[in-house]
C-alpha cells in the first residue's frame, strides 16, 4: 500500500471525493438523483484529464457508486493507476423520487409548494426526496469504514454532487439539514478529507482541500 505522508512527516491517511463527470442530464440543468445517465463526451474528456493528474499520485483503492456515471469515471481512473475498481450503493447519488429527470422550472410548476421548501431548506415530503441527514450518514459511515480499513493510505471515491456534499458535511461534523455553507463540487473536481487527529470518537474529519480542479495536483 503506497502511504500518505509528507517528507520528514507522518503517516497520514486521506480521503478524496471525486465527483464524476459531466452528463447530458447535467448539461441541460436537469436533476438527475439515482436515474443512471451515462457521461457524455465532455465528461469523458473531464475524466481523462483527471486520470492523468491523480495516477502522478494514485491512491491505494478506488471505490465508485454503482451509477454508470460514476463507474465509467472511475475506470478512466483506475485505468491510468493500474487499480480495479469497487463499487458501493452507499455512495449513491441522493434520491430525488418524482422529480428525478426534471429542471428547476418544471419542478416549480408542478410542485410550488414542495419546491418552496426546498428551496427555503424546509425538508419535502410526499414525493419520495431522500432527507439530507440520510444521505449524508450513509455516506460518512461508509468513509469512515474505508479510512478505518486503509490506515496510512488513500481512499478514493467517485460519487455525486449531493452525495459529496452532504457526506463532507457530516464528516465534519455538522447538522446536514441546517447547514448549507459547503459548495457543491463541479464535474470531475475533487475534495481531500484526512482524519480529525483531536477528534477521540474516530468519527470525524478535516477538510483539506474542496472543489480542486481536475489538472490541479
Amino acid at each position: 500500500m503506497r502511504s500518505s505522508h509528507a517528507p520528514g512527516g507522518p503517516v497520514r491517511t486521506r480521503l478524496i471525493l471525486v465527483r464524476h463527470g459531466q452528463t447530458e442530464y447535467n448539461r441541460q440543468g436537469r436533476l438527475q438523483g439515482q436515474v443512471d445517465i451515462p457521461l457524455n463526451e465532455a465528461g469523458t474528456r473531464q475524466a481523462a484529464v483527471l486520470a492523468a493528474t491523480v495516477a502522478e499520485n494514485p491512491p491505494d483503492l478506488i471505490v465508485s457508486s454503482p451509477l454508470e456515471r460514476a463507474r465509467d469515471t472511475a475506470q478512466i481512473l483506475a485505468n491510468a493507476c493500474g487499480l480495479d475498481v469497487r463499487t458501493d450503493r452507499a455512495f449513491l447519488e441522493r434520491g430525488f423520487g418524482e422529480w428525478e429527470g426534471l429542471r428547476g422550472e418544471e419542478i416549480r410548476r408542478h410542485w410550488p409548494a414542495e419546491h418552496a421548501d426546498w428551496r427555503a431548506h424546509r425538508p419535502v415530503t410526499g414525493l419520495g426526496v431522500e432527507p439530507r441527514p440520510a444521505v449524508g450518514e450513509r455516506v460518512a459511515v461508509a468513509c469512515r469504514q474505508l479510512v478505518a480499513e486503509n490506515t496510512g493510505g488513500t481512499v478514493m471515491i467517485v460519487a455525486h454532487g449531493a452525495a459529496i456534499t452532504l457526506g463532507v458535511t457530516a464528516l465534519l461534523g455538522l447538522d446536514a439539514d441546517g447547514f448549507r455553507g459547503i459548495a457543491g463540487l463541479e464535474n470531475c473536481h475533487r475534495s481531500v478529507l484526512e482524519p480529525l487527529t483531536s477528534d477521540t470518537t474516530g468519527h470525524l474529519m478535516r477538510l483539506v482541500s474542496h472543489n480542486l480542479a481536475p489538472d490541479f495536483l
